[in-house]
């Protein structure tokens, strides 16, 4: 049996999102993550770039907006975690 180990992170290259992939992404984004934080109160999710931080960060923005409570982001430098904040 042959194992095949996954390629190094330093080798894959990421494309940024241009402004229209940005807008399409937040607008796509937005109702699943308005689901999983009334399902769960949390949404986690790899955003190992600046451009994914700041499309999740505009996600939490617009959800927040959409729901009419305050929604918090938290970024590590690998995952973003959208929350209801604690109170």
């Amino acid at each position: 049996m042959t194992t095949h180990s996954p390629a190094p992170r330093s080798a894959t290259r990421h494309t940024p999102l241009d402004a229209d992939e940005m807008a399409r992404s937040e607008l796509a984004f937005s109702p699943l993550v308005t689901e999983h934080l009334l399902a769960s109160g949390r949404f986690r999710v790899t955003a190992e770039t600046p451009d994914m931080v700041e499309l999740f960060q505009r996600v939490a923005r617009r959800v927040g907006d959409t729901l009419g409570r305050p929604v918090v982001s938290y970024a590590n430098g690998r995952d973003i975690v959208i929350a209801f904040p604690s109170i």
